[in-house]
């Protein structure tokens, strides 16, 4: 029996996969289909890919043409599934010319002619595009449509800037549709928003966008005030929008994982969480500005939280702050914060102004994890037990910060109307707690000289 094995995502299936498939089964006897899961779709760069796993496989088995149905999970398993199922030949599209051409020391290697004029991205980009606009300027806009490009079923097509902002002569060469001073002609063009304006300004904004229909992403914190949040949130809901914020470290797959681990208790029980971010120097316009809502708490405190809120909770009985403030600036330069829980503690550190290692660590009755600087762009990080032995290190490729699979994580919420998976409500809601007791003139702040 001749034996057959071909890969793919399988997305959206078309008749271009049918073709494949029909192409692949006419070479042999037995059809092995490889489908790749989402974490390694991810680290391919396939980071706008709307169907399960297990959608992917059905579909697949769906069409009477596949004898079996395997996933693809890691770089290198071609060679052990050739091995392993005594495959006879390897398929692929004629797209992949040249790629896998290793593979003959094991198989023999074919290359299908591809179907023409259709693609998976094609059909998501035609049937799903969505056009965004940009609220506010800093050097992150810059960040943000590089890393869009990355995403399909995208399109970067205005910016409204504040009156003081300017746009850099490289962006504004950016082909953008719109550039205006008025939010209201932005909204008019545009699906989504990303907002990235001054703290203090966020909340009428995004109220705005949601208010017509807008899904929004947002920068953290979304505003200063909890209750602000609360309205925006259910808002948000009321006209069946997505509102997102925008803490790229929360959508690594790295950080994802350390989560999931802390939860299954390998660590044992939490009992400190210790937070780390700072930076000497920022080119955000209203960064020290203390009107503008700026200072290093609202600018890494959201950073800082997440690990803490997303392991801890949101419950903790006592805050306490510490900050350091230069006069010519009037914003914190340095903030500390101590959060006491019922049976754990958690403190961050953050600073504009003043620099320190930034680190994570997560300490844990039967283990500790340590996640070196900086740890927000998370790659590796360690589990750390008594006997140093039985150490592990986990490592997982991050590509652009976290800010392309950011915004895939947005566009699929808004493709299912589903809630942001990755920042809990209670999260975005926790922070903004912190920052309006922060702001809170009569809440007990020290001060050091």
């Amino acid at each position: 029996m001749k034996k057959v094995i071909t890969y793919g995502t399988f997305d959206l299936l078309h008749y271009g996969h049918m073709n494949l498939l029909k192409k692949a089964k006419s070479l042999g006897d037995y059809l092995i289909v490889g489908v790749t899961t989402e974490n390694f779709d991810i680290n391919r760069g396939k980071l706008n890919v709307q169907q399960s796993l297990m959608e992917r496989i059905q579909a697949v088995k769906d069409t009477g043409l596949v004898d079996e149905v395997i996933p693809e999970e890691y770089v290198g398993q071609k060679i052990d599934d050739i091995r392993r199922y005594g495959v006879d030949i390897f398929a692929i599209g004629s797209d992949w010319e040249g790629e896998f051409d290793y593979l003959k020391n094991f198989c023999k290697v074919v290359y299908l002619d591809r179907t023409q004029g259709i693609s998976s991205t094609q059909i998501r980009t035609e049937s799903q595009l969505v056009r965004m606009g940009i609220v506010g300027y800093s050097p992150m806009v810059d960040k943000f449509i590089d890393e869009s490009r990355y995403v399909s079923g995208i399109v970067v097509t205005g910016i409204y800037l504040e009156e003081e902002e300017t746009l850099p002569e490289k962006l504004q060469e950016n082909g953008f549709e719109l550039i205006t001073n008025n939010f209201n002609r932005l909204i008019d063009t545009v699906d989504a928003v990303y907002v990235i304006s001054k703290p203090v300004n966020r909340y009428e904004l995004v109220k705005q966008a949601l208010s017509q229909g807008k899904n929004v992403l947002c920068e953290s914190p979304i505003t200063l005030n909890n209750s602000q949040v609360k309205e925006l949130f259910e808002l948000a809901d009321s006209k069946h929008c997505i509102l997102f914020e925008a803490i790229k470290t929360a959508y690594a797959l790295a950080f994802s994982r350390l989560a999931l681990l802390i939860k299954s208790g390998e660590i044992g029980e939490v009992k400190s969480v210790e937070a780390t971010c700072t930076s000497l120097q920022s080119k955000s316009n209203w960064l020290y500005n203390k009107e503008s809502g700026g200072g290093s708490l609202t600018s890494w405190g959201p950073i800082a939280l997440l690990p803490i809120f997303a392991i801890l909770g949101t419950d903790y009985k006592e805050c306490n702050f510490v900050s350091y403030y230069k006069e010519k600036h009037g914003v914190d330069l340095f903030t500390k914060i101590d959060l006491i829980y019922q049976k754990a503690v958690a403190s961050l550190k953050v600073g504009v102004g003043v620099k320190s290692e930034g680190e994570l660590i997560i300490s844990g009755t039967k283990a500790y994890i340590y996640v070196p600087s900086p740890w927000w762009k998370t790659e590796y990080f360690e589990v750390r037990y008594e006997d140093f032995t039985n150490n592990k290190r986990y490592f997982y490729k991050l590509e652009g910060e976290g800010i392309r699979y950011e915004i895939a994580a947005f566009l699929k919420s808004i493709r299912t109307q589903q809630n942001n998976f990755y920042i809990d409500k209670d999260i975005s809601l926790g922070i903004s707690e912190i920052m309006e007791k922060f702001f809170t003139s009569n809440y007990k702040k020290s001060v050091l000289n």
